[in-house]
């Protein structure tokens, strides 16, 4: 089974992931626990290239975007295929979906783009992706809590409203794959609503 997260800055898919993790381990599964952008050595250098916050030359929206399917198609062949293909069960942070509500959603680059590069690039989508959704100030809040912001961290809430409506469209248009978790309750409350989904299916 493969499961993806998505969502804005500091909504606690992280979180949702180490209990999911933990959870599959107690059950005896393989998991194989990974993220996007990053997962390989090589996307993990992709990954810091996207998320600097400095650089000498400001990074346009469609470097952006190749950047993201360089290191999800490295991610693709050297990780989740492979653990696919030996039955273990992947927890990923952010894939596709992302790309959509952050680069077209967000940026407003123009969808055309995206579903060639997912049409060559992504053989795989998941078999449930949890969307973890609460207002952007509660998530900004979260990740200024955190520490140090990324470049992505750093955007303005009217950015991350964009990003959230995108995701909502993903969720109108496939509701059967992506489920919309209340991330305004506590962690617990989050894990209960993804275990439920997942004894569903």
């Amino acid at each position: 089974m493969f499961i993806s997260f998505e969502g804005t800055e500091g909504v606690g898919k992280t979180t949702l992931i180490r209990k999911l993790h933990d959870h599959f381990q107690n059950l005896g599964k393989n998991v194989v626990l990974t993220r996007e952008p990053g997962g390989t050595p090589m996307a993990e250098q992709i990954r810091a290239l996207l998320l600097a916050v400095n650089h000498d030359e400001a990074m346009s929206d469609d470097t952006e975007l190749l950047l993201m399917y360089a290191a999800r198609a490295q991610h693709l062949a050297r990780v989740i295929l492979p653990a696919l293909a030996e039955s273990k069960i992947v927890l990923c942070d952010r894939f596709a979906d992302s790309s959509f509500a952050y680069q077209c959603a967000g940026r407003g680059l123009d969808r055309d783009k995206l579903n060639v590069l997912n049409a060559s690039f992504v053989a795989r989508i998941p078999d449930i992706t949890f969307w973890l959704d609460a207002p952007i100030e509660t998530g900004m809040l979260r990740a200024r809590e955190r520490g140090a912001l990324d470049r992505f961290e750093q955007e303005k809430a009217a950015f991350f409203e964009k990003v959230r409506s995108g995701f909502a469209e993903i969720h109108q248009t496939h509701p059967e794959r992506m489920k919309r978790l209340d991330a305004t309750q506590t962690p617990e409350h989050v894990f209960q609503q993804a275990l439920s989904h997942l004894q569903q299916i």
